[in-house]
């Protein structure tokens, strides 16, 4: 790991979340808004997720858990 993956991982202070964990939250809520309250299907979370950050698929159901999202 780089200083830049440990700076990525350290739970920010103010409310405990990654910057990892912070984009796809921002990403789920903006996604919802556009499908007008809807469920975000997984596949297209993860696309858009992916668009900003470097993540697998199985990393970002292990951030979704750690986080209690239900997906579909």
């Amino acid at each position: 790991m780089d200083q830049r993956d440990i700076l990525e991982n350290i739970p920010d202070v103010r409310d405990g979340l990654t910057r990892t964990e912070r984009i796809i939250l921002y990403v789920l809520n903006e996604t919802q808004r556009e499908l007008k309250g809807r469920s975000v299907p997984t596949v297209m979370l993860y696309g858009r997720v992916v668009e900003h950050i470097n993540l697998t698929e199985a990393e970002l159901h292990v951030y979704l858990d750690r986080l209690g999202i239900r997906t579909g």
